[in-house]
């Protein structure tokens, strides 16, 4: 019996069981209900909180079992037969729904019950989201200590040159006498990375906010709704396209402007990344902005209004500092998104980290770096692999500080209206 099989068999015959436990459930509680007008009592609860209690009577027991099989099965401690599993799920099902019926009574409080359990499943999620992404920063940072063992932190950080070719060498044992050492600096990998994410940014945000405010404050309710669909498609474009635009078309132009001006300009430059990048996080600036503006208050509107201001001092003095915190989280947003980009950068902008604050020259970033660790034939505990997971230790480190950042700004710029 299969894997797959298995799962199916499990949910395809848990399902129908709590559907069956609901409505018998239900329909007792009701039954009560009725025998009980005469003698002028009635139910504590409603009858469809007795049939959620019995569906959780039979979920939770089978899946519990579930769970601890499938742990112990992963784990090598046991191995559990697929009939065996099914049959005592069913069992522990069958069981949990013995036990639900009898508890429902006239004045069984089995709405405090379901809340309860509610509130337990709440509590999981949210433990779960914490615990993973605990996890992902430990694993990030165990995998760049064994790095930093190898590769001077400090020169990680401060290095300006990265030339991580013969890493390989050491990871393999082989002799290095009379070959270059690799060479770890992260300067120019970030520098590409805010260069780019900098252009990015100073095309989304203007255009974005400018967007969301017309949207907001002058568009009528059929253009609203005809231009804020055609904004979002940008975001369902798939970066790969936007890569083969850029290459293609952006870069060319690029290079000729800049030839124009009698400046040089490489093809695979850092300009036309960071100017497609920010098309495509408009969406992410105007959706949200938009939606931030317009759920200010109207009343704050009518009352600068009735004060005498114009229409653009309302927006610029009330609407926007109102809305200010959730176009902050707008811009982060954005930011982290154009951060984490990689397809349009190989693309348009290459593979060379070049330090340099021309945006005409070729650049890379962060995350380019880290695929160009992590694929490939090199052994996973060489430096150059495990150079990906100190590179995203310090992007890590760089979001968590514009998170903090965004928050002083937030709580800076919060206002209450009543």
């Amino acid at each position: 019996m299969t894997i797959s099989t298995i799962f199916m068999l499990f949910f395809g015959g848990l399902i129908p069981l709590m559907l069956m436990a609901y409505w018998l459930a239900r329909g007792k509680a009701i039954r009560l209900a009725v025998e009980g007008k005469g003698a002028g009592t009635r139910l504590h609860s409603l009858p469809s909180f007795h049939g959620w209690y019995a569906a959780i009577w039979i979920s939770l027991p089978a899946l519990a079992s579930g769970f601890l099989f499938s742990v112990l099965h992963l784990s090598g401690l046991l191995e559990v037969p697929g009939p065996m599993l099914l049959a005592s799920s069913f069992l522990l099902a069958a069981s949990g729904l013995w036990m639900g019926m009898q508890h429902i009574t006239l004045d069984f409080r089995a709405r405090q019950a379901v809340e309860k359990v509610m509130r337990g499943m709440l509590f999981a999620a949210a433990t779960i989201s914490i615990l993973t992404t605990i996890g992902i920063v430990l694993s990030v940072v165990f995998e760049s200590i064994r790095f930093f063992k190898v590769i001077s932190f400090w020169d990680f950080i401060t290095g300006t040159k990265w030339q991580p070719d013969t890493a390989f060498l050491i990871g393999a044992g082989r002799d290095t006498t009379g070959v270059a050492p690799p060479l770890f600096g992260s300067v120019p990998v970030f520098a590409g990375t805010f260069m780019i994410t900098a252009i990015a940014m100073l095309v989304a945000v203007p255009v974005g906010l400018f967007s969301a405010i017309y949207m907001s404050e002058y568009a009528s309710f059929r253009v609203r709704g005809r231009l804020k669909p055609m904004l979002e498609i940008l975001a369902g474009i798939p970066t790969v396209v936007y890569g083969f635009f850029a290459a293609i078309t952006i870069s060319p132009i690029v290079v000729k402007v800049a030839h124009a001006f009698g400046l040089e300009a490489s093809y695979t430059n850092a300009l036309a990344p960071g100017l497609i990048m920010g098309v495509m996080i408009i969406p992410f600036v105007s959706s949200l902005s938009d939606d931030v503006i317009r759920a200010v208050p109207q009343s704050l509107r009518d009352g600068s209004l009735a004060l005498g201001m114009t229409k653009a001092e309302t927006i610029r003095h009330i609407v926007l500092p109102a809305a200010m915190p959730g176009i902050v989280s707008a811009f982060l947003l954005a930011m982290s998104r154009a951060i984490g980009e990689t397809m349009i950068v190989v693309m348009a902008a290459g593979l060379r980290p070049n330090l340099t604050m021309n945006p005409l020259e070729g650049m890379t970033t962060v995350t380019v770096k880290i695929v160009e660790a992590l694929t490939g034939d090199q052994e996973f505990d060489s430096a150059f692999t495990l150079a990906a997971f100190a590179l995203g230790l310090v992007l890590l480190m760089v979001t968590l500080t514009l998170n903090i950042v965004s928050t002083i700004v937030v709580r800076k710029f919060k206002q209450r209206y009543e």
